[in-house]
Order: C-alpha cells, then sequence, then structure tokens
C-alpha cells in the first residue's frame, strides 16, 4: 500500500482572496503531490532491497522517507484546517477556545505567539498547533523543513506551511502578509474535531 495525494475539501478558487487559486492549484497539486510520489518510490526501492536481498544505505533513504512522508502528512493537515472564505477565520470556539484560553491566557496571545512560530522558521517550515497527551496542554511546535525539532508522539492539531511554495505567487517575499492572512481562513471546526479525538 502506498500514499496517495488527498483531493481538497474545496475548490481551488475558494481561498480568494486570500489564497489565490494559481497559489493553491500549485501548492497542492505539484508539491504535495511531489512529497506523495517520493515517499512512494522510497518504500518501492526499499521492497526491491528487500526482495532482491541487496544493500541499501540505510541512513540517507530513511532521513529522505521521514522528509517525504513529514511533508505529505503536514500538508494533508494543512488542507483541512484551512476553510474556504466566508467560512472560517474569527475565533474558535467549545473546547479548543477553553485549551487556548487556559494555556495562553486569550486567543490574542495565541494568535501573536503562533505568528511569531510562523514568522520566525528558519528557512523553510511550518507552525504547528500541537497537543501534549501526558500534560493536557495544547502547545505551539515549529517544524524545521518537514521533520526537524518535531515533538514525538504530540498530537497536531493545526498546521502552516511557510515553505516558501505556499506564499510566493500571491505574497513574495512577504512572509508576514500571508501568516496574516491565513487567519482569515483557519478552519477552527476541523481543529476542535482533531482536539476532541485526543
Amino acid at each position: 500500500k502506498f500514499y496517495v495525494l488527498p483531493k481538497l475539501p474545496y475548490e481551488y478558487n475558494d481561498l480568494l482572496p486570500h489564497m489565490s487559486e494559481e497559489q493553491l492549484w500549485i501548492h497542492h497539486s505539484k508539491h504535495h503531490q511531489a512529497y506523495v510520489n517520493g515517499a512512494n518510490a522510497i518504500l518501492q526501492r526499499l521492497d526491491k532491497a528487500r526482495k532482491e536481498g541487496t544493500d541499501i544505505d540505510v541512513k540517507s533513504t530513511l532521513k529522505e522517507l521521514s522528509f517525504n512522508i513529514g511533508g505529505h502528512y503536514l500538508h494533508s493537515l494543512f488542507w483541512g484546517n484551512l476553510a474556504p472564505t466566508g467560512k472560517g477565520g474569527g475565533k474558535p470556539s467549545g473546547a479548543l477556545d477553553d485549551a487556548i484560553a487556559k494555556e495562553f491566557g486569550s486567543f490574542d496571545r495565541f494568535k501573536k505567539e503562533f505568528s511569531q512560530a510562523a514568522l520566525s522558521v528558519e528557512g523553510s517550515g511550518w507552525a504547528a498547533l500541537s497537543y501534549c497527551m501526558q500534560t493536557n496542554r495544547p502547545i505551539i511546535m515549529q517544524v524545521e523543513k518537514h521533520n526537524m525539532n518535531v515533538y514525538p508522539a504530540f498530537r497536531i492539531l493545526m498546521v502552516l506551511d511557510v515553505f516558501e511554495h505556499a506564499y510566493y505567487i500571491d505574497y513574495k517575499n512577504e512572509r508576514a502578509k500571508f501568516v496574516e492572512a491565513f487567519w482569515n481562513i483557519a478552519n477552527w471546526d476541523e481543529v476542535n474535531k482533531r482536539l476532541e479525538k485526543v
């Protein structure tokens, strides 16, 4: 069994004006597809090597696999925590609102810290809201690339992709404008559902 590019839960033009149809189409159908293809190619190489009994460079192969699987997994979460314009944004409610208020003091404080995490990623990576099952605390995670600085076993509730491929068509090198636009299309219902599952 291999990885498959997930279908978006909305149309390519549904995030306008915060994300253009071209930006979303290239990001989903080209960049995300490349991580799916990359992971599947490595799995096929592993299958072949194991069947034939040939040696592989385990260290580099697993590093490459981690990068591609991480890219696929995080992008899959990303599409789900975006909502069509007019159906997302604002502030969360329910259990998510309670957890954020308890941990950060207010939604505005959470938004500030999450945005700063996104803006300060060195190079390419992600800002993520994760949940620690041992402490029952929502914790912001700053992921470099797709697979570095990840808190092991933490459940990821929400992610924001700050690779340049996520925003360059629409925002050029102005990551801050992209991060600010993200808050208009955040899908709090989906993030709440993810929290309820933990």
